[in-house]
């Protein structure tokens, strides 16, 4: 015996339209979650910027210039350590003047990214950010 109730599912057209939604939502989202995931790494960088940016602070109130650090990871007389980041392992700084530009680069899921502080003593700080929007 047959039975007269309907077979309830969904029909093919219904499937694909579904399908076609699915892959532009897809192609929209993608690039924007990996601006906002750079962006997040990135403020891993600034927070070391940061770091170094009052250290050297400290170090100009004392001795009456900025210290210069050659590509490291820690330097025990500013107390800065970089080593145990994910992502900015590494940094650099450079004196001018009354000035210093501390640049660090990205490594692991953040390569590309390089962020800048430059401080000078009687203006703002800079920020330069490379690689954020690639």
């Amino acid at each position: 015996m047959l039975n007269n109730k309907k077979i309830k599912g969904f029909t093919l057209i219904e499937l694909v339209i579904v399908i076609v939604i699915v892959g532009v939502l897809s192609v929209v989202a993608v690039p924007i979650y990996r601006g906002y995931t750079r962006k997040s790494m990135a403020t891993e960088g600034k927070a070391l910027l940061k770091m170094i940016q009052s250290s050297q602070k400290v170090y100009f109130s004392e001795f009456y210039s900025y210290k210069k650090i050659i590509n490291t990871n820690f330097d025990e007389q500013l107390d800065i350590d970089a080593r145990a980041n994910k992502y900015f392992t590494g940094f650099k700084v450079d004196i001018g003047g009354d000035k210093f530009t501390a640049t660090t680069s990205g490594s692991g899921g953040a390569t590309g990214i390089s962020l800048t502080l430059i401080d000078e003593r009687k203006a703002n700080a800079v920020w330069i950010d490379n690689g954020l929007n690639d």
